[in-house]
């Protein structure tokens, strides 16, 4: 049995639809209500509601690279670190992701805004079938 401290975490980005990150990591700095915090490998196991925000992580090969991303959770038990949130987006650079999160948040709002139009209407048709059935007929 190995007493070696771990030297890295498994980083795991999750969004409602696909897995939009998953690679080791040495660092990784997040912002919760309270404030921001750093991870590293031998860190305590840990849970925080994270903001809105940048978060920067440095992969295995000593990069530093950036997920912006919504509100979220963090979760790191042992080795490996979930991060679960809505939305989110991942970069090398810190000055090109506002341009990815303004491209893909965007068309996201737009979805979610025609999403819930649809329902709207699909609403406001279940209660007028509602309305029908309770009209008396002569």
């Amino acid at each position: 049995m190995s007493t070696e401290p771990p030297s890295h975490m498994n980083l795991k980005l999750l969004l409602p639809t696909e897995v939009l990150l998953e690679q080791p990591v040495t660092k990784i700095i997040a912002e919760a209500e309270n404030g921001e915090f750093c991870l590293l490998p031998r860190h305590i196991d840990f849970v925080a509601a994270l903001v809105p925000g940048v978060l920067s992580f440095i992969t295995g090969d000593g990069e530093e690279r950036f997920a912006a991303i919504d509100r979220g959770i963090l979760v790191k038990c042992g080795p490996d670190v979930s991060i679960s949130t809505f939305r989110g987006v991942t970069g090398t650079q810190i000055d090109t992701l506002q341009d990815l999160i303004d491209e893909r948040f965007t068309v996201m709002d737009e979805h979610e805004r025609k999403a819930r139009s649809a329902l709207a209407r699909l609403e406001a048709n279940t209660l007028r079938g509602f309305l029908n059935l309770e009209e008396p007929h002569e």
